[in-house]
């Protein structure tokens, strides 16, 4: 069991011939009392501190371990929302590819199908220039036909016209 400052203090020396001087003693011992104190104190303090050290690196220990395991969370979702993101542009590139062929096929089928009406409407065009041109012909025909000559010498006596109308009137 180490020493107190009170186990010095009363530390009878027994005296003996020609034995040190008890005031020197004494003064020597009253100095060892006070270094040993102090020296008692500073090392209760230095254990209190150290116990408070303990305490807030057990307390950054613990905050470190939970950085740690968030750390780690953060990075299993950071991986998990990247590997769904690329899920996701995959299904999307795909829908996209997807719908791009179908308006691709829908945009060849209608200019094919728009192509053939172009082709109905040349052959219609052709057949009315045609028949409009036969129509014409045949129109000019009947204006160069000999007929309107015949007609244009027909005289008809307006006397003849009055008693034909007072005939049939009276029918």
């Amino acid at each position: 069991m180490p020493l107190t400052p009170l186990d010095i203090h009363n530390k009878e020396f027994t005296k003996g011939f020609r034995g040190y001087d008890e005031d020197e003693v004494n003064e020597f011992l009253d100095q060892v009392i006070k270094d040993y104190e102090l020296v008692l104190r500073e090392k209760k303090d230095l254990e209190e501190r150290l116990a408070e050290m303990k305490e807030r690196l057990s307390h950054f220990s613990n905050i470190e371990e939970t950085l740690n395991k968030s750390i780690v969370i953060a990075q299993e979702a950071g991986e998990e929302v990247k590997r769904n993101a690329q899920k996701e542009a995959k299904l999307i590139i795909k829908e996209a590819e997807k719908n791009s062929d179908r308006i691709i096929n829908e945009s060849l089928s209608k200019a094919r199908k728009i192509a053939l009406e172009i082709e109905e409407l040349k052959k219609q065009s052709k057949v009315f220039r045609t028949r409009f041109k036969m129509l014409v012909e045949a129109q000019l025909d009947l204006l160069n036909n000999d007929d309107w000559d015949h007609l244009l010498e027909y005289e008809l006596d307006a006397t003849e016209l009055k008693a034909n109308q007072a005939e049939d009137s009276l029918a």
